[in-house]
């Protein structure tokens, strides 16, 4: 089955627990890491990252000193994302929750990390879910990190991420199908009270 229709037929029936009706394009997936300084990397995280077009992006840029762990909840993406990636010394594939990546961090002897690369589905997530997420990535990125999202719906979130972080750039690719685009976010607001109120 091809990348495509493995993302279609889970889109299909899980609806907007997947992010996408499609992988990411190249284009996309370039434009994702965009805002990455490879030479000072040293921790690098990629939670929901489907089939690994971005996982291949990063392999394709990643200094070798540089660990990269790459979240995914689905089973059947993690098998391949294990597959494709698994043999490479310093990346790690994890089936697991994002919300537990805190611990999944420390149990790896990871307290921080430099950029945090998402593909989930952030938008569609019940909004004390969100702020439990936010809570988790605001205690394991570091002062200078960043927190890269992708969208397909370009520049109509960026309300929902000022919520979370002071400084929100927005990249678009017109080439991706659909057009889609990337949040790169910076410095986390104080969540210690529970995060922002719904919306």
């Amino acid at each position: 089955m091809s990348d495509f229709a493995l993302f279609l037929g889970k889109f299909l029936r899980h609806g907007t627990k997947i992010a996408s009706v499609a992988p990411s394009s190249p284009w996309l997936s370039k434009a994702t890491i965009g805002n990455i300084d490879w030479t000072k990397a040293r921790v690098i995280v990629e939670l929901g990252a489907g089939t690994g077009p971005i996982t291949r992006a990063i392999a394709e840029r990643v200094q070798p000193g540089t660990r990269v762990i790459i979240n995914e909840r689905d089973a059947d993406f993690a098998a391949i994302l294990r597959d494709r990636f698994g043999n490479r010394a310093n990346f790690e594939v994890i089936e697991g929750d994002a919300c537990d990546l805190a611990t999944i961090l420390s149990d790896r002897g990871i307290d921080q990390v430099d950029h945090i690369i998402s593909g989930l589905p952030v938008p569609s997530f019940p909004k004390e879910l969100q702020a439990k997420f936010f809570r988790v990535v605001q205690s394991v990125l570091a002062p200078e990190g960043t927190y890269n999202q992708i969208t397909e719906i370009a520049w109509y979130y960026q309300r929902l991420y000022r919520k979370y972080f002071h400084d929100v750039q927005f990249v678009f690719e017109p080439r991706n199908f659909p057009p889609a685009g990337a949040y790169y976010c910076q410095r986390p607001k104080d969540l210690s009270d529970g995060g922002p109120n719904p919306v």
